[in-house]
Formats: structure tokens, sequence, C-alpha cells
């Protein structure tokens, strides 16, 4: 059994300020010589970048779904063991959807630390904790910290509206960047990610400094026991090496950064050398038996992506020599012939699936996803906002959690050759032998 102390950031809502919230958390108890881990609920690429940064340490997802609740136990124990402090943001509200942050809550007995915009909010902030904190009888509870407060008379008012005092653990303002911005800036596809932006540690650090001066920020090593965990071993799935002696490449830059590192853990647990290579800076593809492009946002690289001719060359080679290519979402669209953006512009890219990608200013595909292979069922996701008019063949498609394949829920699976290209975000860790026959 490993103890540590630990913590989930909830909110009523989305956009009530959890990221900031956590990564401050981190950010402060790492420069104060803490170990600090921490998780991500749900399928989230972007949030993991400013904890990473936060916490000096990487990032995992934690999802009963699509991680698997078995994984996560196992995650979690190996942290503790490994940490003075255990940090998971939630993910929408803290009852949304099914296996929510709740049910993750009580399942381990970690407490929820509730994050509340009461920028506009009085007394009903007493309401929402009380709501938050009674509505599932036997909840792990830690208390409510309020965000975007004006100013210690707000604060007053927000703390004397709650029943229980003790369940007050603070008060940030509102927190800006440069130029009176969001603290943590956002783009279509969720945060600007922190090493996208030259001064994410100044940032990191103004939300820990103000934290510093709430309860929950003044906490030590011997008050955060009050939050202490207790948390079981696990035992380890074998992976076979069903990939062994295979080299495979996998695209990683600023176009091509929805990696989640336990996608990379699972290819080199099936045996697979792993080759990485950066389209954006010019490089070819690198001598390889198989190609993984990930997501990421090659809508806003385009004329770089299409500029690398020698590396659309080696592309092609590849798929005309019968390698497996896998491409996921992002990694999909730069393959597509052209892209439309939203000022107007048709940009060329590598052409090696016909059809033309749109982007677009709404949603167009969200959700947990799975895709059922003859090697068993991959779990994972999708979130774009563009789409993909194209005559390639369609192989089959994903499908809703639990539910059957049906032509109009769910996201093509375009088969070419050897290629294979979805907007679905595939969690590998879900099944290791469906994963190892994208890449064989």
């Amino acid at each position: 059994m490993h103890r540590c102390p630990a913590l989930i950031t909830a909110a009523c809502a989305s956009g009530q300020g959890k990221t900031t919230v956590t990564a401050a958390l981190a950010r402060l108890h790492a420069r104060q010589g803490r170990r600090v881990r921490v998780f991500k609920c749900g399928p989230d690429y972007l949030d993991p970048y400013w904890h990473q940064l936060a916490s000096g340490a990487p990032v995992q997802q934690l999802d009963l779904w699509m991680t698997g609740a078995e994984d996560c136990a196992a995650r979690l124990y190996a942290a503790a063991g490994d940490a003075d402090l255990l940090l998971i943001e939630g993910v929408m509200g803290l009852f949304d959807g099914a296996d929510s942050v709740a049910d993750l809550a009580a399942r381990f007995g970690v407490p929820v630390l509730a994050v509340v915009d009461a920028w506009a909010m009085g007394g009903t902030l007493g309401a929402i904790a009380h709501g938050l904190k009674t509505f599932r009888p036997g909840l792990p509870w830690a208390g409510v910290l309020a965000n975007r407060v004006a100013g210690a008379h707000h604060a007053q008012l927000l703390k004397d509206g709650l029943r229980d005092g003790a369940d007050w653990l603070g008060a940030l303002p509102r927190l800006a960047g440069e130029g009176g911005g969001p603290l943590l800036p956002e783009r279509h596809l969720g945060l600007v990610a922190a090493h996208e932006l030259p001064d994410a540690i100044a940032r990191l650090d103004a939300a820990a400094d103000a934290l510093a001066a709430t309860p929950l920020g003044q906490m030590d090593a011997r008050a955060l026991e009050r939050f202490a965990v207790d948390f079981a071993p696990q035992p380890e799935a074998a992976v076979p090496p069903l990939l062994a002696g295979r080299t495979v490449a996998v695209a990683r830059d600023a176009a091509f950064a929805f990696i989640y590192p336990a996608n990379l853990r699972t290819l080199t647990a099936l045996g697979a050398r792993l080759a990485f290579f950066s389209p954006l800076a010019g490089e070819r593809l690198p001598d390889c038996d198989a190609l993984w492009l990930p997501g990421g946002y090659p809508e806003l690289h385009a004329e770089r992506l299409a500029d690398n001719r020698g590396l659309q060359q080696d592309l092609h080679a590849h798929a005309a020599a019968g390698k497996p290519i896998w491409a996921e979402c992002g990694g999909m669209m730069a393959l597509a012939e052209t892209i439309d953006l939203p000022d107007g512009r048709r940009l060329p890219l590598w052409g090696l699936l016909p059809g033309r990608v749109t982007q677009q200013q709404r949603l167009a595909g969200l959700g947990p996803q799975q895709l059922t292979l003859p090697q068993g069922v991959l779990r994972g996701h999708t979130f774009h906002y563009s789409r993909f008019d194209s005559p390639a063949p369609v192989a089959t498609r994903t499908a809703r959690r639990g539910q059957a394949v049906t032509p109009d829920a769910g996201e093509a699976v375009y088969r070419q050759g050897s290629l294979r290209a979805s907007y679905f975000h595939a969690w590998f860790a879900s099944s290791p032998a469906a994963t190892a026959s994208l890449f064989l």
C-alpha cells in the first residue's frame, strides 16, 4: 500500500478554472521541493503541457472507461510511491457523464477540491458548494476554492455564504496574462500549449503566488496529510512483443503534438523501436517499417508542411511499398490533397489521401469512441473542428462507447492500401493487439 496526499480539482461546469488551480498547486509545491505528480481526467492533450511544466514531471491520463479502472489504479499506486502530492484535474462538471469525476473520486477515495468561478456571485456559492458536497452521499470532500474574486470584501461575502466554514479553502483573484488577456490563453482545440509561450513559467509563478495567499496554498506537508489516501498495488498485464524488431516512425512537433505518453509506452512494450522526426523542421522520414502520424495542428502549419517536398516524396514511397501508416485526426488531415481555411485560403497538403479538408468555426466531432478491429477493441475519442470530404474507401467506422457501429455515429476509418486514417484518437493500451495490427 502506498499512502500519499491527493486531491481532485473539480467544478460544477467547464470553464471554472480547474486547469489554472491544478497547475498553480503543482507549481507552488514543486517550488517548495515536493515531488508532485499530476493526472488529467479524460482525453486531453493540451492541459497536461501546463501541468508538466508546473510539476516538472510527466502527466498521465485517468479515465474509468478509456484507460480502464485497473489502469487508473496501477498508475495512481505507482505515482503515490514516488510522490509527496498527487493532483488530478477533473473534466467538465463533477457529476457529468458516465464514469464521472465523482465516480473516480469515490472509487479511489480522493478528496474533491471544488473550484467555482465566483466573479458574479455572492452567497450563492454556499448553495453550490453544499450541492457538490452532499449530492452524492459519502463523496470524499476537501473544500471549495473561489476563483476570480474581486477583493477581500467579496471573498468574505463568499465565505459567509458557506454552511460549513471548514469548507473554505480560499479565494483567487482574477489572473491575467500580458496585456490583460487570459492567464492561460485558448484557441479552437483548447489551451495554447505551454511550450508555445515564452513566458509560460512566469504565468505559472503568478498563479502559484496568488494561491500561496490562500488557506489551501499555505498548507505544508503536515497539513496536507488531511488529504492522504491509501492506494493499493495492482498487477500489471503482460504485453506480447508483437512489434519486436520493427521500427515505427512517429511525427512529433507543433503540428503533430497530440501524443499520449502512454501510447508511446505501449508501442515500446510491444517491442517497437521508435524513431521521432519533425516535419516542420524539414526532416525526412526515418528508415522505418511503419509510420504513425498523430493529431495536432496541421491547419496552423499547412504551408510549412507542404514545403517539405522531400518528406512528401518519402511518404508516397512508404505507402507505395505497402508499409503501414496510421494517421489520427490532424495526421489524417495532413495527408489530404488540400485544406480550406476559415480566411478563404485553399492550401495544398501531402496528397496521399484524395479529398479536401475544410476547417470550420464550429465543433464537428466530440466524445468517447471505440474502434472494433479483428484483433480487439480500441477505446479513444474524437475532437475536431474540421471535416474531411474524401472518396477514399471507408473500411469501417468507430462507434460511441458501448454501442454498435452505425452509418451516422462515429468516425470513418479510411483504408487505402497500407494506409489507415481517421479522426479517431486511439488509446493504445486499451488493446495492445489491435494497436499492433495498425503497424503490421
